[in-house]
């Protein structure tokens, strides 16, 4: 049985949603609940976040992004995504959830971790928070593995929506690789099947754009049979996940019809072309049942409950 760790703290509930926002704390209190009640609860290793230094977060964004969202105590950076008070801590913990767990990973104390954190991260650009997300937690993490000694990194990335920051950061990078599924045409616009990289990074993203209605068979043939064929080419040396389940058939952003079982099947094409440590760090998914759900599934994957 591999060891898996969760992650979380009740910090990420002081990034506090406008009324109706679908981005919310309750997202995190249902998993928490879900994951309480289950198997997996005790078979888990429970890890505090840490804070992500400025260092860390400037490695992706600029200083000038990550002054703005210090000063900015309430209101929206965009039209999509909102600001109070507890925001920026709540995100420093977000980005150090996964610089802890890769740490944890390097230290040999687990072998991979899922990060239940808010806010989310990978729409936010290298200078700009957008889609919900204000720093780029998957990116923080990619570039402190490569620090930390994880020197080819392959990013994964289920949700829904293209994750245009995190592909915009590592476009033009050839040690880390930016795979997606997501639905298209939708927001944010970005991700059509020819983006492929630019310069030494051409040939380093992988696309592949889901039409509205696809479902389990469509998600399986990619994550199944073309996934775990580039991991291992690509041969790194950690994987990291951005986990959105806004893909599930009953969440209401989307129109991807993908079920609980399509969702073990996703995580298991993850995990099977390399050997290597896995993090994953939440993203999207606003059926708060749908998504405790989902992520209940993913652990029992990750603990080898679920084959």
């Amino acid at each position: 049985m591999k060891k898996a760790g969760f992650i979380y703290d009740d910090v990420f509930l002081k990034h506090e949603a406008p009324p109706g926002h679908p981005e919310r704390g309750e997202r995190l209190v249902s998993i928490v609940n879900t994951l309480k009640g289950s198997e997996v609860w005790d078979k888990l290793s429970h890890i505090s976040p840490r804070k992500a230094d400025f260092g860390q977060l400037e490695a992706v964004h600029t200083k000038e992004h990550v002054e703005r969202i210090k000063k900015n105590r309430s209101g929206y950076a965009d039209p999509d995504t909102y600001i109070s008070p507890g925001s920026f801590e709540a995100a420093l913990y977000a980005a150090g959830a996964v610089i802890e767990a890769i740490d944890r990973c390097k230290s040999g104390e687990i072998d991979r971790a899922f990060c239940a954190v808010r806010p989310p991260g990978h729409h936010a650009e290298a200078n700009r928070a957008m889609g919900f997300c204000l720093f780029n937690n998957v990116a923080v993490g990619a570039r402190y593995a490569q620090q930390a000694g994880y020197k080819k990194v392959f990013i994964i990335d289920f949700d829904v929506h293209h994750g245009n920051g995190t592909q915009h950061i590592f476009e033009e990078d050839d040690t880390v690789f930016y795979f997606s599924t997501h639905q298209y045409p939708h927001y944010p616009g970005t991700g059509s099947a020819d983006e492929k990289g630019r310069g030494k990074g051409q040939g380093y993203t992988a696309n592949f754009p889901m039409p509205p209605g696809a479902g389990d068979s469509e998600y399986q043939d990619i994550y199944l049979k073309v996934l775990p064929g580039l991991v291992e080419e690509f041969s790194p040396d950690i994987l990291l996940v951005s986990a959105g389940y806004d893909l599930h058939l009953a969440d209401p952003l989307a129109d991807i019809r993908v079920t609980g079982e399509g969702i073990k099947n996703i995580v298991k094409g993850i995990l099977s072309g390399a050997d290597v440590p896995a993090v994953f760090s939440l993203e999207g998914g606003y059926n708060p049942g749908a998504l405790s759900e989902s992520v209940l599934m993913t652990l029992k994957v990750l603990v080898e409950i679920e084959k």
